[in-house]
């Protein structure tokens, strides 16, 4: 609590604070979160690594489609792009990632978030600070006069900030950031709960991505393993020969992995562009699953598939799979 800056007379609130330390080489980040418990005060360390962080998109482990497509809707002059899932999903990463990827000395990026994760060289990034009256909607307003040509929001959390950065993206900025929902076409009914009409969600965005984190088999261990029949039949595992056995890998653990079985964490991801099928189906207030069958019928990979993908070719375990993603209906 000293160290990062809290008050530690205060035991009834919760309280926000950071600090950082020098390990090895490098610096790491600690984000502190104390909340007051019924037995006493919880806190959660939250380790943010600069050394350890990747921002190269094409090595998040997206797919090709979903990564040629996020790339080409990144790199439209206007338009919105956002990234869903829950807290701790890698959502931040992937837009950082994206900012990377289009960042030019001629391109004026502005990013607001609460706090700031990573300091990026050649970005401008405000920190949102409420108690002084910095909010993420008075932050937009203001950035709006600096002529930006980029916005990374970092977490859309009220319908004014939603407003903001839909005509933002309407009046040729690109925006970029983030929202809690578990699927994409989950996203879109979400911004129709607060308030945002079917037209504009329509003209202003041009894909959603929405993902989770699964952790990866360590390659140095990892079990070869044959899937039952029954079980794969629970799954709804097809498309194979019937001769064939379902060949699948399981973490086992060494030295190397710290006897866990896995090493590092990669990607699953539900990419959905708006096509004018989908355009039509949200102009007329349609329920997500007839987004998602829409989608899925024009080629979209649902989070489950493309978790199977990555079972298959074994880099993530069949319970890694079924612990991070839900099975499509």
């Amino acid at each position: 609590k000293v160290i990062s800056g809290l008050n530690i007379a205060e035991h009834r609130l919760p309280q926000d604070g950071r600090f950082k330390m020098k390990i090895g080489s490098g610096e790491v980040d600690f984000r502190v979160s104390v909340l007051p418990t019924v037995l006493g005060e919880k806190v959660v360390l939250r380790i943010l690594d600069k050394s350890q962080l990747n921002l190269d998109i094409e090595r998040l482990g997206f797919q090709e489609k979903a990564l040629s497509e996020l790339k080409e809707c990144a790199l439209k002059p206007y338009g919105m792009v956002l990234a869903t899932g829950p807290t701790g999903s890698g959502k931040t990463t992937t837009l950082y990632s994206l900012i990377k990827l289009i960042d030019r000395p001629k391109i004026n990026i502005v990013t607001v978030e609460d706090p700031v994760e990573f300091q990026i060289p050649g970005i401008n990034q405000v920190n949102v600070q409420p108690e002084i009256g910095l909010s993420f909607a008075s932050a937009l307003r203001s950035i709006l006069r600096q002529d930006p040509n980029v916005i990374m929001i970092g977490e859309i959390r009220d319908s004014q900030t939603v407003d903001i950065a839909i005509k933002s993206a309407l009046t040729g900025h690109l925006v970029l950031s983030t929202l809690h929902t578990t699927t994409a076409c989950g996203a879109v009914v979400r911004l129709m709960n607060m308030g945002i009409e079917p037209f504009l969600i329509n003209s202003a965005i041009n894909c959603i991505a929405a993902q989770r984190l699964a952790r990866v088999l360590c390659p140095n261990c990892k079990e070869k393993y044959e899937l039952k029949e029954d079980v794969a039949l629970k799954l709804k595992l097809t498309a194979r020969d019937k001769k064939e056995p379902y060949i699948f890998f399981r973490p086992k653990g060494c030295g190397k992995c710290f006897h866990t079985g896995y090493r590092g964490r990669v990607v699953l991801a539900e990419v959905l562009v708006l096509s004018p099928k989908i355009k039509e189906l949200i102009f007329s207030r349609s329920q997500e699953h007839a987004l998602k069958q829409a989608a899925r019928a024009e080629g979209m990979q649902t989070l489950r598939e493309d978790g199977l993908f990555k079972v298959r070719s074994g880099v993530i375990s069949l319970e890694e799979m079924l612990r991070v993603s839900a099975g499509d209906e």
